[in-house]
Protein backbone atom coordinates (compact mmCIF):
# COMPACT_ATOMS: atom_id res chain seq x y z
CA UNK A 1 0.00 0.00 0.00
CA UNK A 2 1.24 3.49 -0.85
CA UNK A 3 2.16 5.85 1.95
CA UNK A 4 -0.15 8.80 2.65
CA UNK A 5 1.37 12.26 2.83
CA UNK A 6 -0.23 15.53 3.90
CA UNK A 7 0.77 18.85 2.39
CA UNK A 8 -0.56 22.28 1.53
CA UNK A 9 -2.58 22.13 -1.68
CA UNK A 10 -1.79 24.53 -4.50
CA UNK A 11 -3.49 25.75 -7.67
CA UNK A 12 -2.06 22.87 -9.71
CA UNK A 13 -3.97 20.44 -7.43
CA UNK A 14 -7.42 21.81 -8.28
CA UNK A 15 -8.17 19.34 -11.08
CA UNK A 16 -7.18 16.32 -8.98
CA UNK A 17 -9.08 17.57 -5.92
CA UNK A 18 -12.23 18.03 -7.99
CA UNK A 19 -11.82 14.73 -9.85
CA UNK A 20 -11.50 12.71 -6.64
CA UNK A 21 -13.39 14.76 -4.05
CA UNK A 22 -15.80 16.90 -6.13
CA UNK A 23 -16.77 20.39 -4.93
CA UNK A 24 -15.15 22.54 -7.63
CA UNK A 25 -16.57 25.80 -6.24
CA UNK A 26 -15.39 25.00 -2.73
CA UNK A 27 -11.81 24.11 -3.66
CA UNK A 28 -11.47 27.03 -6.09
CA UNK A 29 -12.66 29.39 -3.35
CA UNK A 30 -10.32 27.98 -0.72
CA UNK A 31 -7.29 28.06 -3.02
CA UNK A 32 -8.11 31.69 -3.87
CA UNK A 33 -8.37 32.54 -0.15
CA UNK A 34 -5.10 30.73 0.49
CA UNK A 35 -3.40 32.81 -2.22
CA UNK A 36 -4.43 35.91 -0.21
CA UNK A 37 -3.02 34.38 3.02
CA UNK A 38 -6.54 34.03 4.45
CA UNK A 39 -6.27 30.30 5.07
CA UNK A 40 -4.46 27.06 4.40
CA UNK A 41 -5.85 24.10 2.47
CA UNK A 42 -4.16 20.93 3.68
CA UNK A 43 -4.63 17.87 1.51
CA UNK A 44 -3.89 14.20 2.09
CA UNK A 45 -2.49 12.25 -0.85
CA UNK A 46 -1.92 8.61 -1.65
CA UNK A 47 0.34 8.65 -4.66
CA UNK A 48 -1.12 11.17 -7.09
CA UNK A 49 -4.64 10.91 -5.69
CA UNK A 50 -6.07 13.29 -3.07
CA UNK A 51 -7.98 11.31 -0.43
CA UNK A 52 -8.81 13.96 2.15
CA UNK A 53 -8.52 17.59 3.14
CA UNK A 54 -9.06 20.17 5.84
CA UNK A 55 -9.16 23.95 5.56
CA UNK A 56 -7.71 26.30 8.16
CA UNK A 57 -9.77 29.50 8.17
CA UNK A 58 -7.43 32.30 9.28
CA UNK A 59 -9.64 35.31 8.57
CA UNK A 60 -12.25 36.60 11.05
CA UNK A 61 -15.13 34.16 11.49
CA UNK A 62 -18.24 34.88 9.42
CA UNK A 63 -20.48 34.20 12.40
CA UNK A 64 -20.61 37.21 14.75
CA UNK A 65 -20.86 35.02 17.87
CA UNK A 66 -17.59 33.26 17.01
CA UNK A 67 -15.89 36.42 15.78
CA UNK A 68 -16.79 38.28 19.01
CA UNK A 69 -15.99 35.51 21.49
CA UNK A 70 -12.94 34.00 19.76
CA UNK A 71 -11.22 36.93 18.04
CA UNK A 72 -8.11 35.90 16.15
CA UNK A 73 -8.73 32.18 16.74
CA UNK A 74 -8.41 30.14 13.52
CA UNK A 75 -11.16 27.72 12.54
CA UNK A 76 -10.65 24.15 11.43
CA UNK A 77 -13.22 23.62 8.67
CA UNK A 78 -14.31 21.07 6.10
CA UNK A 79 -12.44 18.03 7.38
CA UNK A 80 -13.19 15.25 4.93
CA UNK A 81 -11.81 11.86 4.05
CA UNK A 82 -12.84 10.01 0.88
CA UNK A 83 -15.22 7.18 1.82
CA UNK A 84 -12.78 4.53 0.56
CA UNK A 85 -10.13 5.72 3.05
CA UNK A 86 -12.12 6.25 6.24
CA UNK A 87 -11.52 4.53 9.59
CA UNK A 88 -7.75 4.31 9.15
CA UNK A 89 -6.69 7.39 11.14
CA UNK A 90 -6.52 9.84 8.25
CA UNK A 91 -8.94 12.31 9.86
CA UNK A 92 -6.80 12.32 12.99
CA UNK A 93 -3.66 12.76 10.89
CA UNK A 94 -5.21 15.76 9.10
CA UNK A 95 -6.20 17.33 12.43
CA UNK A 96 -2.69 16.79 13.79
CA UNK A 97 -1.16 18.36 10.68
CA UNK A 98 -3.57 21.31 11.02
CA UNK A 99 -2.65 21.77 14.68
CA UNK A 100 1.08 21.72 13.87
CA UNK A 101 0.56 24.26 11.09
CA UNK A 102 -1.39 26.58 13.37
CA UNK A 103 1.05 26.24 16.28
CA UNK A 104 3.89 26.99 13.87
CA UNK A 105 2.08 30.19 12.93
CA UNK A 106 1.91 31.19 16.60
CA UNK A 107 -1.69 30.25 17.38
CA UNK A 108 -2.45 28.80 20.81
CA UNK A 109 -6.06 27.68 20.17
CA UNK A 110 -8.24 26.41 17.35
CA UNK A 111 -12.02 26.19 17.06
CA UNK A 112 -14.52 24.43 14.84
CA UNK A 113 -18.26 24.03 14.34
CA UNK A 114 -20.20 20.76 14.36
CA UNK A 115 -23.85 20.55 13.32
CA UNK A 116 -25.82 20.15 16.58
CA UNK A 117 -27.30 16.71 15.83
CA UNK A 118 -24.03 15.20 14.58
CA UNK A 119 -23.10 13.40 17.80
CA UNK A 120 -20.64 11.01 16.11
CA UNK A 121 -18.53 13.87 14.79
CA UNK A 122 -18.73 15.71 18.11
CA UNK A 123 -17.43 12.56 19.86
CA UNK A 124 -14.65 12.26 17.27
CA UNK A 125 -13.43 15.76 18.17
CA UNK A 126 -13.98 15.23 21.89
CA UNK A 127 -11.60 12.25 21.75
CA UNK A 128 -9.03 14.57 20.17
CA UNK A 129 -9.14 17.14 22.97
CA UNK A 130 -11.80 19.57 21.75
CA UNK A 131 -14.36 20.85 24.26
CA UNK A 132 -17.66 22.61 23.70
CA UNK A 133 -17.64 26.29 24.49
CA UNK A 134 -20.04 27.59 27.19
CA UNK A 135 -21.94 30.08 24.99
CA UNK A 136 -24.51 27.76 23.40
CA UNK A 137 -25.38 26.97 19.81
CA UNK A 138 -24.54 29.21 16.84
CA UNK A 139 -26.16 29.54 13.40
CA UNK A 140 -23.37 28.75 10.92
CA UNK A 141 -23.32 29.30 7.17
CA UNK A 142 -22.51 26.46 4.78
CA UNK A 143 -20.46 26.90 1.61
CA UNK A 144 -22.64 26.97 -1.52
CA UNK A 145 -21.95 24.53 -4.33
CA UNK A 146 -23.19 24.56 -7.93
CA UNK A 147 -24.96 27.89 -7.57
CA UNK A 148 -27.11 26.88 -4.61
CA UNK A 149 -27.80 29.34 -1.83
CA UNK A 150 -25.89 29.23 1.44
CA UNK A 151 -27.71 27.29 4.14
CA UNK A 152 -27.74 27.83 7.87
CA UNK A 153 -26.89 24.97 10.20
CA UNK A 154 -27.23 25.24 13.97
CA UNK A 155 -23.84 24.26 15.37
CA UNK A 156 -21.95 23.42 18.52
CA UNK A 157 -18.66 25.31 18.78
CA UNK A 158 -15.68 23.25 19.95
CA UNK A 159 -12.33 24.70 21.03
CA UNK A 160 -8.93 23.17 21.70
CA UNK A 161 -5.76 24.58 23.21
CA UNK A 162 -2.71 23.87 21.06
CA UNK A 163 0.39 22.72 22.91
Amino acid sequence: MQRTHIRTADDEDLAALVAHLGQRDYFADRLARQAKNLGVLLSAWRGTRPIGDVYLWLEPAEEPEIRDRLPGIPLLTHLEVHRDHRDHGLGTALISAAERELAGRGHDRVALAVERTNDDVARFYDHRGFTEWPFGLVPCLTHPENGELRKVEICRILVKALS
